[in-house]
């Protein structure tokens, strides 16, 4: 019978072994830090980019005013060389991005870009004196600004109509 206490030496090693590993895994797990929170986006202040642009550009460049402070603007960038291409981005209030996008790049195309792949529905709204066409699907929905010739105005993102609609709604465009 001396095979039996081999084998139970065996056994009671690779259990062992097993503890060990499971307690060295539980230690690891414990030093990696698990944070599952979203990180903090910076506010970024537009004024001398909006300033630049609005000089620059050959159409009435667009920049929200009277949003609620939880409205956080995140990007901002002009290109002059890429068909006066103006970009403002914004967290809303509950997480979701915004979009202000304009230039004079051909219609069609820029609305496909700005929009990420959205299509015109038949739906129009009146937001103030203006009247903007709603876009769906892709990975963003879209107002587009109705009526605009020389250049073309979205309002695209991951929010909602209703926090696309109020963005539209401050947009001053001078």
């Amino acid at each position: 019978m001396a095979g039996t206490n081999g084998k139970q030496k065996t056994v009671r090693d690779m259990i062992l072994s097993l503890a060990l590993i499971g307690l060295a895994a539980g230690f690891i797990y414990l030093l990696v830090p698990h944070d599952d929170h979203a990180p903090d986006i910076q506010r970024v202040d537009y004024r001398v980019e909006l300033l630049t642009a609005r000089r620059a550009a050959s159409y009435p460049v667009a920049a929200p005013q009277g949003l609620p402070s939880a409205w956080k603007a995140t990007s901002v960038r002009f290109q002059g060389e890429e068909g006066d291409r103006w970009h403002l981005g914004y967290q809303t209030p509950d997480g979701q991005y915004v979009q202000v996008e304009q230039s004079t790049q051909k219609r069609a195309d820029f609305i496909d870009d700005a929009s990420q792949g959205a299509s015109a529905t038949k739906t129009t709204e009146k937001i103030g004196d203006r009247t903007w066409t709603h876009y769906t699907g892709g990975r963003y929905d879209a107002l587009v600004l109705d009526g605009t010739t020389g250049s073309t105005t979205v309002v695209a993102g991951t929010a909602s109509f209703a926090e696309l609609t109020k963005m539209a709604a401050a947009l001053q465009m001078s």
